[in-house]
C-alpha cells in the first residue's frame, strides 16, 4: 500500500476516468429505481410488496459491502485489490438487469423446460430474486469503488474525488432517465422496459472496463496488503468493526448523520416513482384497477423526467459544492444543502397535483443529494487508517442501508394503509413529511461534528 506522500496528484482527466466507472454504476442503479416498480406493479406487487422487495437494497447493503470491503482489503492479485470487485459486480449486474423486466417470460420458459406449473406469482417471485442479485452485485462494485480514492487519491484531493463521483451519479442518472422521454419526444418511439434495462447493463460494463484499464493499481500480489495490523495479519470483520468505532469520536457523529440522512433520501429515491404516477397522475395502482395504458406511460415517462432533474441539478452544482467545502468546510454546506432538501420535501409534498411544481422541487433537492453523495464520505476519509480503505467504507455503508430498512417497512406499511379513491390509490405524499423531518434530525447531528 502505498503511502499518500508517494501518490501522484490527479489531473481532471485522471477524475473523469476515475468517475466514468461509476457513471455506470449509477445509470444501472438509477434505472433500477426508477423502472423497478412498474416492473413489479405489472406482476401484482402491492405497494407494501413493492417496498418489501425494496429490502434488498439495504439488506446487500449491510451484509455485502462490509464483508467484501474486508475481502478487498485482503485480496492478493496482479489487477490490485479493487478492480476484480469492480469488474464482477458490474458483469453480473448486467446480466440481472436483462433478465429483470423478462421475469414472467423466464417463469413461463421454466414451466415448460421442468414441466411444472409455476404459480401465479411466478413472475413476481423470479423479479424479486433479481432484484436481490442486482443490488448485491452493485454492492459489490460499489464499496471497494470508495475505497479506491483513498487507496490511489492523495487525501488533500478526496473532496474533488469524491465531488466527481458526485457528479457522476448526477450526470450518469441524467442520461439514463433521458433517453426514454427524448426517443418519445423527438420521433415518438417509446422505448421498452426491458430495452431500457439492457442499455444500463451494457453502459455499466463498458464504464466500468473502461475505469479498470485507466485507472491503475499496484499489483498485491507479493506485498502484505493490510498494512493496517503491521504484520500482515487479516483483519477480521468484527476486528475492523471495534477499530472503526476508534478512529475518532467524530466518526460517531458522522454515522448518525447518514443514519438519519439515508431514511430522508430512500424517502424519495423510493417512492419518487409511484408518487409520480399514482399521486401526481392520480393513475390507480396496476395490482387493482384497470388503468389507460397511454397515459400510464405518460406517467413513467413523467417519473423519469422527475429523476432527471434531481440528477440534473446534481451534476451542475456537484463540482462547485466541492470548491465551497474547501473554502467553507464540509459541515457549513452540508448543512445548508440538507436544508434546502427539506423545503424542497415540504413543497413536494404540498404542491403534489402540480406537475411544474413538482419538477421544481425535485431540482431543489438535487442540491441536497449532491452534497450526500460527497460531503460525508470526504468528512470520513481523514480517519481512514492506510489498509483500511475497503473494510472502513463497508462498515460505513452499514449506515446507509440500515436506515432503508425502516423505509421499506414502517414507511411501506403506512403507505399502503392510507388509502384513497376508494382503496385504489394511496397517500404517497406521507413519505416526504417523514423524510424531511428525518433530514432536520441530520442537519442537527450534522451541526455538532467538528471539524
Amino acid at each position: 500500500m502505498n503511502e499518500n506522500n508517494e501518490l501522484k496528484r490527479f489531473t481532471t482527466i485522471n477524475f473523469l476516468n476515475l468517475a466514468l466507472g461509476f457513471l455506470g454504476l449509477q445509470f444501472a442503479w438509477q434505472m433500477r429505481i426508477a423502472l423497478a416498480e412498474p416492473v413489479t406493479s405489472s406482476l401484482g406487487a402491492s405497494p407494501f410488496l413493492y417496498s418489501l422487495i425494496w429490502l434488498a437494497g439495504p439488506f446487500s447493503g449491510m451484509v455485502v459491502q462490509p464483508i467484501v470491503g474486508v475481502l478487498s482489503d485482503n485480496t492478493k492479485s496482479r489487477f490490485g485489490r479493487r478492480r476484480p470487485y469492480l469488474l464482477g459486480g458490474a458483469l453480473i449486474t448486467a446480466l440481472a438487469l436483462w433478465a429483470f423486466p423478462n421475469s414472467a417470460g423466464i417463469s413461463d420458459m421454466i414451466s415448460k423446460l421442468f414441466h411444472v406449473n409455476m404459480p401465479a406469482w411466478g413472475g413476481l417471485l423470479i423479479a424479486a430474486i433479481l432484484i436481490w442479485v442486482i443490488d448485491a452485485c452493485i454492492n459489490i462494485a460499489q464499496g471497494p469503488y470508495r475505497s479506491l480514492i483513498p487507496d490511489v487519491v492523495p487525501k488533500e484531493q478526496h473532496a474533488n474525488a469524491n465531488s466527481y463521483i458526485s457528479l457522476a451519479i448526477g450526470l450518469g442518472s441524467v442520461v439514463a432517465m433521458i433517453v426514454a422521454p427524448l426517443l418519445k419526444f423527438l420521433f415518438n418511439y417509446q422505448m421498452p422496459i426491458d430495452a431500457q434495462f439492457l442499455m444500463a447493463g451494457i453502459a455499466f460494463t463498458l464504464a466500468m472496463i473502461w475505469t479498470c484499464l485507466t485507472i491503475k493499481e499496484k499489483s498485491t500480489l507479493n506485498s502484505d496488503v493490510n498494512t493496517d495490523s503491521g504484520n500482515g495479519e487479516r483483519q477480521s470483520f468484527w476486528q475492523s468493526l471495534k477499530e472503526f468505532f476508534l478512529l475518532s469520536p467524530e466518526v460517531k457523529k458522522i454515522c448518525l448523520m447518514q443514519f438519519f440522512t439515508w431514511i430522508g433520501m430512500m424517502c424519495l429515491l423510493i417512492y419518487i416513482t409511484p408518487f409520480a404516477i399514482h399521486t401526481v397522475y392520480n393513475i390507480p395502482d396496476a395490482a387493482n384497477s384497470v388503468v389507460n395504458k397511454a397515459l400510464e406511460q405518460t406517467a413513467q415517462n413523467y417519473a423519469l423526467i422527475c429523476l432527471a432533474v434531481f440528477n440534473f441539478v446534481c451534476f451542475v452544482v456537484a463540482i462547485p459544492l466541492a470548491n465551497l467545502a474547501n473554502k467553507f468546510g464540509n459541515k457549513k454546506v452540508h448543512i445548508i444543502s440538507m436544508l434546502s432538501m427539506i423545503i424542497a420535501y415540504l413543497g413536494l409534498a404540498l404542491f403534489r397535483h402540480n406537475p411544474a411544481m413538482v419538477l421544481i422541487f425535485m431540482g431543489l433537492s438535487g442540491i441536497g443529494w449532491a452534497s450526500v453523495c460527497a460531503l460525508p464520505f470526504a468528512m470520513l476519509s481523514r480517519y481512514i487508517k492506510p489498509g483500511t480503505e475497503g473494510s472502513v467504507m463497508g462498515i460505513f455503508n452499514i449506515f446507509i442501508a440500515g436506515p432503508q430498512v425502516f423505509v421499506c417497512t414502517l414507511v411501506g406499511w403506512l403507505i399502503n394503509i392510507s388509502t384513497i379513491s376508494g382503496g385504489t390509490n394511496h397517500h404517497y405524499e406521507l413519505t416526504f413529511y417523514i423524510g424531511a423531518g428525518c433530514l432536520l434530525l441530520a442537519s442537527l447531528v450534522t451541526s455538532k461534528i467538528k471539524e
